[in-house]
C-alpha cells in the first residue's frame, strides 16, 4: 500500500447529557476555539447519539443540545470559521458506525475503561449502544478523515481503539483509506477535578452542585464557590513539584493557570509562599472576569432558539458535504452494491 495523503482537519465534540461545567470549557471548549484559528479545517459536534447510550429525558434533551451549542458560540467558536453540528443530523456517522461494528472486537470493547465504569457490576442490563461507544466514536472522527482529536485523558483510551479500528480496517481491506488519528492532549487543565474532593474529576452528575462551576453560573456563584473550595493548611509552594499528594491545591493552581494561559511553574513563582486565603480571591477574580461573560452570552443565544437550530442545520449541510462521499468510498471498499 502506498501512503495516502490526509488533509489536515481537526474532529472532537461533547455530549449533551446537561450541565456544561468548567471542565469541559477548560478540557475541551477552550481548545477547540483556540484550534480554529490554526489553519486546519475543524469540525465540533454535539454527540447527542452518544448522550443517549444512557437514559435521556426526551423532553430535556432538545434544550441541553441547544445549550451546549450555545456554550461552543459563547466562548468564541465562530460557526463561519469551524463546523457546528449535532451529530443526528449526519445520518452516516451511524452508518460509518456498523461497518465499525463488524470490524470491531468484542474483546477490544470489553477492555474499555469506561464501559466498565459506566456498566459496573450491571452489565448484563446496560446498553448495547454503551458497550458499541467507543465504534461511533471511532466513525465521528474517521468519517471527517480527521488527523487530530483534542481529547482530555479519559478520552485517550477510546482513540487509541479508534487508531485500531483504522489500522484493521486498512489492513483487512489492503488499503489505506483512513487515517491514523493523532490525539490532542496538552494544556494546564485538560482534567479539571471537584472542588470539594481533588482526587475526583468535576462533574456535572455530582450530587454537591458546590463541587463544580457551571458555566451558566453567575459572576457571585463562581466567586463563592471558589472561596468555598477545599483546600489544605499550608501555604503554595513555589515549584510544582510541591503540588505533589496535595490534589486540591494541585487542581486550583492548573484552573488558576489555564484561565490566565500560564504554565503551572510562572503561576507558582507568582502565588509561591502565599495563603489560600490570598489566592483564592486572585483566581475568583480571574475565573469571574473569563466565565462571567460567557454565562451572559449563553443567556442570551438561548433566548434565540430558532437560530441555534439554524446554525446547528448549516453545520450538519457542511459535515454532511465532507461525509457523505467517504461514506460511500467506504461502501465501495466493503462490496457495497449501490
Amino acid at each position: 500500500m502506498s501512503e495516502a495523503a490526509y488533509t489536515p482537519r481537526v474532529f472532537s465534540g461533547i455530549q449533551p447529557s446537561g450541565g456544561l461545567t468548567l471542565g469541559n470549557y477548560l478540557g475541551a471548549i477552550k481548545r477547540f476555539v483556540e484550534m480554529q484559528d490554526s489553519g486546519v479545517e475543524t469540525i465540533y459536534c454535539v454527540v447527542d447519539l452518544h448522550a443517549i447510550t444512557v437514559w435521556q429525558d426526551p423532553e430535556a434533551l432538545p434544550r441541553q443540545t441547544r445549550e451546549l451549542a450555545a456554550g461552543y458560540i459563547a466562548a468564541g467558536l465562530d460557526p463561519e470559521k469551524s463546523i457546528l453540528f449535532n451529530q443526528s443530523q449526519v445520518a452516516e456517522h451511524a452508518q460509518l458506525a456498523w461497518i465499525f461494528n463488524c470490524v470491531a472486537r468484542m474483546g477490544w470493547m470489553s477492555r474499555m475503561t469506561q464501559w466498565k465504569d459506566k456498566a459496573g457490576k450491571n452489565q448484563q442490563n446496560a446498553s448495547l449502544g454503551l458497550f458499541a461507544y467507543p465504534s461511533l466514536m471511532a466513525a465521528d472522527i474517521l468519517l471527517y478523515h480527521a488527523t487530530h482529536v483534542p481529547v482530555g485523558e479519559d478520552q485517550k483510551q477510546h482513540l487509541e481503539l479508534t487508531r485500531d479500528i483504522a489500522l484493521k480496517f486498512n489492513h483487512d481491506y489492503k488499503t489505506d483509506f483512513f487515517p491514523i488519528t493523532e490525539p490532542v492532549i496538552e494544556g494546564a487543565a485538560t482534567r479539571v477535578m471537584s472542588l470539594r474532593d481533588g482526587s475526583k474529576k468535576m462533574s456535572k452528575s455530582d450530587p454537591s452542585d458546590a463541587s463544580r462551576i457551571n458555566m451558566t453560573d453567575d459572576a457571585d456563584t463562581i466567586a463563592k464557590k471558589i472561596r468555598k473550595a477545599k483546600t489544605d493548611p499550608d501555604a503554595l509552594p513555589s515549584e510544582a513539584k510541591g503540588l505533589e499528594d496535595r490534589p486540591e491545591a494541585r487542581n486550583l493552581v492548573n484552573i488558576f493557570a489555564a484561565l490566565s494561559e500560564s504554565s503551572i511553574d510562572e503561576v507558582l513563582r507568582d502565588v509561591g509562599g502565599k495563603q489560600f486565603s490570598e489566592f483564592k480571591p486572585m483566581l475568583a477574580e480571574l475565573a469571574v472576569n473569563k466565565l462571567a461573560p460567557i454565562s451572559s452570552e449563553m443567556e442570551r443565544l438561548m433566548q434565540d432558539q430558532a437560530e441555534i437550530d439554524r446554525i446547528l442545520r448549516g453545520g450538519a449541510a457542511r459535515a454532511r458535504a465532507i461525509a457523505a462521499p467517504i461514506l460511500q468510498r467506504t461502501y465501495d471498499i466493503v462490496g457495497m452494491v449501490r
